[in-house]
């Protein structure tokens, strides 16, 4: 069993300590001591949705479900989680806090066999992280990291980053560094209580200032004098430690041009584990500012342009980079050499197209509808001049399935996209998180199941690339055949396997050029 390191009871006490010295207290309490800087904190709540990807996944292709319980909620459309009943400290020399929150959250899939809780959830400003205890197999791991945070002086929507436990935990390597939903803090609102007129509270919120040296510092506006410094009875929500972001100067319009933007995509998990470490025995190659995430995972294009229109509920977005899969190698000649580039997305009421040149075999096929998109609401919202669409449904169709040479049928499952455009120069994205640049030209040689490497030909679109190797770490969405050879026969999926009379097939295969 491993060490926990349990704090929720020695915080409850300290909390419960505190309250009880009552504000008077505490007022007393010289400002240059260690009991002054410690606030205690109560009623709040913690509202994260892991990763909408991945809720969809747990829900549509694992046929499992959420179960949350002892005081966690899950919000209606399968949402975000709330966990509440927060309870921490301030330190307000710092300007950082800490909280535990109640709350459980089951995980389960019927189809992948899978079973995990979340408890214990933990948000602390000063390290910008979420943390939680992790129960599989009736084994408990406490304290894990799940995602690291950009922690901001308001608490609401702050930007998550999933970290490789996460990954670990939630079952697929491209997690590590990828994207998590938005993370929201907050102090449940109470009813104010009745006050006599020798009585006040304060009726205004606190508004965050900055000292001298540009450290925001919690105040607190009130109906009559309070008692210097902030305490639990003021009602001050403190501000973490965390650089002041200002808003932006002019708010975008509703329709325009995009500035900027990415698309995160890993086509098919069971392609890429087939390329790279099945009987193809390849490797998959990023070029022109594309990139793969560690573990054979998800690829990530940018330097979006297109337009949008949130009134109507339309986008029209491509991406720079290419992918390379390349495999099936005899005598020097490779039977799979795929390239996928000039991405563009397309959304019109919460559906819409994915399309790229495809050059297979040294012949491109230029603008492929390679997937019907599903989003899962009509509606484009911006918030902070940023329109994130996450867990974008994609279904191949029969032009996609032509152009991965009749390896799945139209109408098969791709994994799930996630879009992000910045609609102003300004707007910042959420964070990609991908795998290390190979550096200009970079190459590698076969995969297969070790994961070694050799000097060989590389993508054939040329410029940047970065290049991946051996097996894959996670088995999220992957609801394909793991190695798709069923499009070749029954003899020459033998042949497949035994690694020979590949180049054949695929070439038997190749799209016709158009």
């Amino acid at each position: 069993m491993p060490v926990r390191r349990r704090r929720t009871t020695a915080l409850a006490a300290a909390v419960a300590t505190a309250a009880a010295l009552g504000a008077t207290a505490l007022a007393t309490l010289g400002a240059t001591t260690a009991s002054a800087a410690e606030v205690p904190l109560k009623g709040y709540e913690l509202t994260w949705g892991i990763k909408q990807s991945y809720r969809t996944y747990v829900t549509t292709f694992a046929q499992g479900s959420f179960t949350p319980a002892d005081g966690a909620t899950q919000a209606d459309g399968n949402g975000a989680f709330t966990f509440t009943d927060g309870t921490g400290t301030y330190d307000s020399s710092a300007h950082t806090l800490g909280l535990a929150f109640k709350g459980t959250l089951g995980i389960e899939s019927k189809a992948h066999r899978f079973a995990l809780t979340l408890s214990d959830v933990r948000f602390d400003s000063k390290d910008a992280r979420i943390t939680a205890d992790v129960t599989r197999n009736g084994t408990t791991e406490d304290d894990v990291p799940l995602a690291t945070v950009t922690v901001t002086r308001e608490m609401t929507d702050m930007a998550t980053t999933l970290t490789a436990e996460a990954a670990e935990v939630f079952g697929s390597a491209s997690y590590k560094g990828a994207a998590g939903d938005p993370l929201t803090v907050a102090q449940k609102k109470q009813p104010t209580p009745s006050t006599s007129p020798t009585t006040a509270t304060p009726t205004t919120k606190p508004s965050p200032t900055a000292t001298k040296s540009g450290t925001p510092e919690p105040t607190a506006t009130t109906t009559a004098s309070s008692s210097p410094g902030p305490t639990a009875s003021t009602g001050v929500s403190p501000s973490p430690s965390a650089p002041a972001t200002e808003a932006p100067a002019t708010q975008a319009p509703a329709k325009g041009e995009i500035a900027d933007g990415t698309l995160r995509w890993g086509v098919k998990e069971s392609f890429r584990t087939y390329v790279v470490s099945g009987a193809a025995k390849g490797r998959i190659t990023t070029s022109g500012g594309a990139t793969q995430a560690a573990g054979n995972g998800a690829f990530t294009f940018g330097d979006a342009t297109g337009t949008y229109d949130t009134d109507a509920g339309t986008l029209t977005a491509s991406f720079q980079g290419a992918v390379n899969f390349k495999g099936h190698e005899t005598g020097g000649t490779y039977g799979l050499d795929l390239t996928l580039s000039n991405l563009q997305a397309t959304l019109d009421g919460g559906t819409g197209r994915l399309t790229a040149d495809v050059t297979s075999l040294g012949s491109r096929t230029p603008g492929v509808v390679l997937a019907d998109l599903k989003a899962g609401s009509a509606e484009l919202t911006a918030v902070d001049d940023v329109i994130t669409v996450d867990g974008i449904r994609a279904t191949l169709t029969a032009a996609g399935a032509e152009a991965f040479g009749g390896f799945y049928t139209a109408g098969t499952e791709l994994d799930a996209a996630d879009l992000a455009v910045a609609l102003t120069d300004g707007a910042r994205l959420p964070g990609g998180g991908s795998g290390p640049s190979g550096g200009a030209g970079a190459t590698g040689g076969s995969g297969g199941a070790s994961g070694s490497t050799s000097g060989g030909t590389g993508s054939t679109t040329g410029g940047t690339g970065t290049t991946t190797g051996g097996v894959t770490g996670g088995s999220l969405a992957s609801t394909g055949s793991d190695v798709p050879v069923a499009a070749f026969g029954a003899a020459a999926a033998i042949a497949v396997a035994a690694g020979t009379g590949a180049v054949y097939a695929v070439r038997r295969r190749r799209p016709a050029a158009r």
